[in-house]
């Protein structure tokens, strides 16, 4: 077990014993304060029984990802719970403090004061809602799909193009999917939009190609007048698994292409297409994987563009959004708009429509989720299809965007 997991498990026990005390303050049974105990101490050992078991050729199981949504879920309890219990603390301390300096007799020699049962409530209640909110998101969070839709409007959109719609889906992770029925129902809803052409940012798989068999003939279904067309996110080469040799990866990678091309996908590997229409055209541009932050740069954006014109409207394909901000937003060509995934929005976080937008991940990530603009050149991070790691999400939910792109309207003066 490395050092990481003991430092994780020794933070989880800690919580769990500060949240103890507000339960032991409202419930008296010894009984049900055992079991408390039990329950938190099984949730942890079970996810290192699963992460001791772990191989790393075949990625997590789904055995795994509910252990550590459980594990994710009780954490959050206890601590949600212990801050209150800390605080209380703190302040049970410098009154017993106070106590003996300034007064006398029997409220000097007095102990600690005791907790207050109000404030075990409040931390009781408080916790709940972290605590329930993950365990919603694995229970029906995780498929809760939503429809997103954009209208962008351009100056230079060639006239042929205006009404034209783009699906956009990133991030299936198909190997953390665990429910056919729901899985079938997102390819239906994404062919009902009815959009002139789907495009897939990246990352099919978790670890390992063999993810898609047990999905490949659903993701088959997609379908659009002009195409599918993918590019390769950061999971799909593979470099999160243990391979036996090097020919071992470039054989998974060619299968996982392979299965890209017989769903129907055209991937784009550092490559460009023309969608046409009424004899004008749209650029379409795919890089591999380029990410800041130790993510796999294998993106090639001059030759990706080796055979389109500097004036050409440009959609470009590319999976992780800190690639826009470093090397599109200010290159000599003008991408018009960016199509990226990557970040899942850390599938968890609090979004009112034109009120609120957070997310942790926002910490990492300038760009995270919806749609960015700047030097008039867009930007769509879609949220992720699927999921992985927390076998869950709350408040950020799985996306399928639908972009419908405008001619701005001259102003007549």
């Amino acid at each position: 077990m490395s050092r990481f997991f003991i430092v994780l498990g020794i933070i989880y026990l800690i919580g769990a014993f500060y949240g103890f005390q507000a339960f032991r303050t409202l419930v008296k049974n010894p009984y049900l304060q055992i079991v408390y105990g039990i329950v938190f101490i099984a949730v942890l050992a079970n996810v290192y029984l699963q992460f001791s078991h772990f191989d790393r050729s075949h990625g997590m199981t789904h055995k795994m990802g509910f252990a550590v949504g459980l594990f994710l879920a009780f954490m959050a309890l206890g601590f949600s719970a212990g801050i209150f219990m800390l605080i209380e603390d703190v302040v049970r301390v410098f009154t017993w403090i106070f106590g003996k300096a300034f007064q006398s007799g029997e409220a000097a020699s007095s102990g600690l004061p005791s907790r207050r049962r109000f404030m075990s409530q409040i931390a009781i209640g408080v916790a709940a809602v972290p605590f329930l909110s993950l365990l919603y998101g694995m229970y029906k969070g995780k498929y809760d799909y939503q429809v997103l839709k954009h209208t962008l409007e351009f100056d230079d959109l060639p006239d042929a193009f205006d009404g034209y719609t783009i699906t956009q889906i990133s991030d299936i992770h198909s190997g953390s999917f665990d429910d056919k029925e729901k899985v079938a129902y997102a390819v239906d809803l994404i062919n009902k939009q009815e959009s002139d052409v789907i495009l897939f940012t990246g990352d099919l798989v978790n670890n390992v190609a063999s993810e898609m068999h047990t999905w490949k003939d659903t993701f088959s279904k997609l379908n659009a007048k002009d195409g599918v067309y993918s590019v390769l996110g950061n999971h799909d080469y593979g470099d999160y698994a243990d391979w036996p040799s090097e020919e071992a990866k470039k054989a998974n990678l060619d299968e996982l292409k392979q299965i890209q091309k017989d769903m129907g996908f055209n991937l784009l590997l550092n490559e460009s297409r023309f969608l046409e229409k009424e004899g004008q055209r749209l650029a379409l541009v795919g890089v591999e994987n380029w990410g800041e932050g130790g993510f796999k740069k294998a993106g090639d954006l001059e030759k990706a563009i080796e055979n389109i014109d500097k004036n050409d409207f440009k959609i470009l394909m590319s999976h992780d959004p800190s690639h826009w901000q470093y090397q599109v937003v200010d290159h000599p060509y003008h991408y018009h708009l960016t199509l990226s995934g990557h970040t899942h929005g850390m599938q968890f976080g609090v979004e009112i429509p034109g009120w609120l937008k957070w997310s942790p991940v926002k910490y990492r990530y300038k760009y995270w989720a919806g749609v960015y603009e700047k030097a008039g050149q867009f930007i769509n991070v879609n949220r992720g299809l699927g999921f992985i790691g927390y076998p869950g999400r709350v408040g950020i939910w799985p996306e399928v965007t639908v972009i419908k792109l405008k001619k701005k309207s001259k102003e007549i003066v």
